[in-house]
């Protein structure tokens, strides 16, 4: 078992390392206290491939794997959660649910542009009444005209306003239950679309949520992700790789708020030495170090079964609650120290 970045993954490490340092780090404050999303960044962004990094080449992706995306995850996330949120929701959810459950055409005409970064892509599962419960979905999708008519809303979406291409999930066949689910492909300029409320949020304030609201949408037949009833599934299955880049995320805050804590307990002077001589601040240190490695571990472990074509439900699941629950202690001990 090798535990290892090889020497491509850590060039890819660094590399993003020196992006987020130089092109991130000194507008974050900025950018989250006026919760500007920094739509400047796209091409930059694109430019290195971020903007389709799990994605082969032919639909104009980066053509890497998950280890690879977890660690430029993490790398973002370690200068600024917000722009490491907007590039895991990009790749992870709209895109991705695109590129594995799309047609050879839907990734023409969809895919490609999002993973070239010429568009941020949203993705609407979250309701009012579903979330965690995503077969409670109420948002209705009505046969007409030879497509849907769609009518409700969705919560909490990343890139709602800055999206040019929305996939979301509506009821098909009520009687189903959550096998009457479907999911469409929506682009901003069709009638009846319309981004609404932007949350005023605690955190990651330059990545914007949003609502979106469906009035007598109509989305063409040819914009259904897969056969009718199949959307529940598909959403199931998209979050299991959604998982990965969350944990990777958690693991990159974490990163970042212990080395802030790191660098200013050797930097404040109490009793006449730096507070990083104290063994109570040592104590804290090494139990932050310690969870923030598992953390990784876990969620390397997950990527690594994901590039393997194998199951990773469990694991993703375990990487995102551990790494998230991390960054929560590790942010929280910083603060302390």
């Amino acid at each position: 078992m090798n535990f290892e970045l090889n020497e491509e993954q850590q060039q890819i490490k660094y590399s993003i390392r020196e992006f987020a340092e130089s092109e991130i780090r000194p507008h974050v404050l900025e950018w989250d206290e006026t919760q500007h999303f920094p739509e400047e960044l796209r091409p930059k962004l694109a430019e290195l491939g971020l903007l389709g990094v799990i994605f082969p080449e032919e639909y104009g992706g980066a053509g890497m794997g998950y280890v690879e995306y977890a660690t430029i995850i993490e790398e973002l996330g370690r200068v600024c959660g917000a722009v490491g949120l907007s590039v895991a929701a990009h790749n992870s959810l709209c895109s991705n649910h695109i590129y594995t459950f799309g047609s050879e055409e839907q990734k023409q005409k969809y895919l490609v542009p999002l993973a070239q970064g010429e568009s941020f892509g949203a993705w609407g599962l979250t309701e009012s009444q579903a979330g965690s419960d995503a077969s409670g979905t109420r948002t209705t999708a009505i046969r007409s005209n030879g497509g849907w008519k769609v009518n409700g809303s969705k919560n909490f979406i990343t890139h709602a306003i800055a999206c040019q291409t929305l996939v979301a999930v509506a009821v098909t066949d009520k009687e189903k239950g959550s096998h009457g689910i479907s999911a469409f492909i929506f682009d901003k300029s069709m009638e009846g679309f319309r981004s609404d409320k932007k949350e005023n949020k605690v955190g990651m304030r330059a990545s914007e949520s949003a609502s979106v609201v469906f009035e007598d949408c109509y989305v063409p037949d040819e914009n259904r992700l897969g056969s009718e009833g199949e959307g529940f599934l598909q959403a199931m299955k998209v979050l299991d790789g959604g998982r990965i880049s969350i944990a990777a995320l958690s693991v990159g805050v974490a990163q970042g708020a212990y080395e802030a804590a790191v660098k200013y307990a050797k930097e404040r002077q109490q009793f006449g030495r730096p507070i990083s001589e104290f063994q109570a601040i040592q104590f804290k240190l090494a139990d932050m170090a310690t969870q923030i490695e598992c953390s990784r571990l876990l969620t390397l472990q997950a990527a690594a079964l994901k590039d393997a074509g194998k199951p990773v439900t469990q694991k993703s699941a375990m990487a995102k609650l551990y790494a998230s629950e991390t960054a929560v202690r590790v942010s929280e001990e910083s603060v302390q120290i």
